[in-house]
């Protein structure tokens, strides 16, 4: 017997991307955009291949606001039809485009600049005009980034950062972090690759530094996909939830025992469960029907991020033959008595 707990669509939706468009993408948004103009006319002026650099850098970044914003608002589409779990993932694939097109146009464009400036050095035209938009710019960078670690402070908690990023299931908030870090880095390695080259009169170093703004840009591009394919493929809940709901379910009257929880992450609060459990053998089918609609309504009550949780009675040996089957014989919840 399998049944679904089953919100309406208008609560489901609604949870598909949270907080909605997030004030912190929006202030990197107008940032990026502002900051890149002024790096590319700082560019026109000075000649510097790293102020032009990074200037694509900006402007990629705007375009990933732009690409989150987008992702957002797609997320929160209802289900239809093709889609009767919603579009919540539509976040996941567009993040992950974000991480390509860092890799792709800001490493990219970074690294042709570099080996451009060191096979052909052209010399500064005009370094102050260089140094006045990289100490501009790096203020603005540092309020969105500032507004970006403060949001994912918050959403944090008590856990290590990396610990956050690998564990969390909001992509959009580690996005404009690790962005923001990346320009505040790239701005350093641009304002000491004019200076250098400007003191020393050795346009060499200016190349270079475009080259090591690529090789961060990527760096951080690879970081980013890795994490947001994960999501995109489809990972299980946080493990606080699939005890949670263990233990929901041994809780409930009728519940021999527990033999294991299954839960994939839709969005960053829409979560998809099974869960395989023994009901007593004197149980006729409405009973069995009144245990579930038990276990139902205490997720819902508790753990509203569960748009559906689907329960099936199974005896403890089918369970691990088939969980182990599935999982080439690694047993990792065949043994999750309750």
């Amino acid at each position: 017997m399998n049944r679904a707990a089953t919100e309406p669509a208008t609560r489901a939706s609604a949870r598909a991307a949270p907080g909605g468009a997030k004030p912190v993408v929006y202030a990197a948004l107008a940032g990026n955009l502002a900051i890149a103009l002024t790096k590319f006319v700082a560019a026109g002026l000075s000649g510097s291949s790293a102020m032009l650099s990074e200037g694509v850098h900006s402007l990629v970044d705007t375009g990933n606001e732009l690409l989150l914003l987008y992702g957002m608002r797609r997320a929160r589409q209802p289900p239809d039809r093709l889609h009767p779990l919603g579009h919540a993932r539509e976040l996941y694939f567009w993040t992950f485009i974000v991480a390509l097109l860092i890799f792709a146009l800001g490493a990219g464009v970074s690294v042709y600049e570099g080996i451009s400036q060191l096979r052909h050095p052209q010399p500064l035209a005009d370094a102050r005009a260089a140094y006045a938009v990289l100490a501009i710019s790096f203020v603005f960078e540092a309020v969105s980034w500032w507004f970006a670690l403060r949001e994912f402070r918050r959403a944090k908690g008590r856990f290590g950062y990396l610990q956050a990023v690998r564990d969390s299931k909001d992509p959009s908030t580690f996005t404009v972090l690790f962005e923001d870090s990346a320009a505040l880095l790239g701005l350093l390695l641009a304002l000491a690759g004019v200076a250098l080259s400007h003191a020393l009169a050795m346009p060499v170093f200016d190349g270079l530094a475009s080259l090591c703004i690529g090789a961060l840009l990527g760096a951080t591009a690879l970081f980013l996909a890795r994490e947001s394919k994960g999501l995109l493929v489809g990972e299980a809940a946080h493990p606080q939830l699939d005890e949670a709901l263990r233990r929901i379910a041994a809780q409930t009257p009728g519940i021999v025992r527990v033999n294991g929880v299954l839960t994939t992450q839709l969005g960053p609060e829409q979560v998809v469960g099974a869960l395989s459990a023994e009901f007593h053998d004197t149980l006729r089918t409405p009973d069995i029907e009144a245990c579930v609609d038990h276990i139902e309504s205490r997720v819902r009550e508790h753990h509203p991020e569960v748009l559906m949780l689907f329960v099936k009675p199974q005896r403890p040996e089918v369970w691990r033959a088939r969980h182990d089957a599935r999982l080439g014989g690694d047993d990792q919840g065949g043994n999750t008595h309750a």
